[in-house]
């Protein structure tokens, strides 16, 4: 069975990702960066992600996700793309779209997720692939 995460847990792991995909190396600054929280924040989390084997972190203080950590960062990334594409394609407009994508990636059940992944794909939806670097 999936571990439960919170939904600020998996916001840190998708913006490791994010960032993986823009930097060469990912620095516990850049996250504190990213969200705009303070380094004490932030440290606590990267602590409690090390222990939980979400990430890795080298003798330079280098930030990667493990398997473990990156398997649940693409797929909530993955989410989130897919749902600004159809709020969008809808005619949301992109800022709100993106806004009302965080809140669904986390508040979907997974069976519906799936069905509406499914359905975009059907209907030659383009939709995002599990994997893609992230860009934004």
């Amino acid at each position: 069975m999936a571990e439960e995460l919170r939904e600020s847990a998996e916001d840190y792991l998708e913006s490791i990702l994010i960032l993986s995909g823009q930097k060469e190396f990912v620095r516990a600054a850049d996250i504190c960066h990213y969200f705009g929280y303070s380094r004490p924040t932030v440290s606590i989390v990267l602590k409690d992600f090390r222990s939980r084997g979400f990430i890795e972190v080298d003798a330079n203080n280098h930030i990667t996700l493990t398997e473990k950590g990156l398997q649940i960062a693409q797929s909530v990334y993955e989410r989130h793309q897919l749902f600004v594409e159809i709020l969008v394609s809808m005619g949301v407009p992109e800022e709100i779209a993106k806004l009302d994508a965080c809140r669904l990636e986390h508040d979907v059940h997974p069976e519906t997720y799936a069905v509406i992944k499914d359905y975009c794909e059907s209907h030659s939806f383009p939709g995002v692939k599990a994997g893609q670097a992230p860009q934004d």
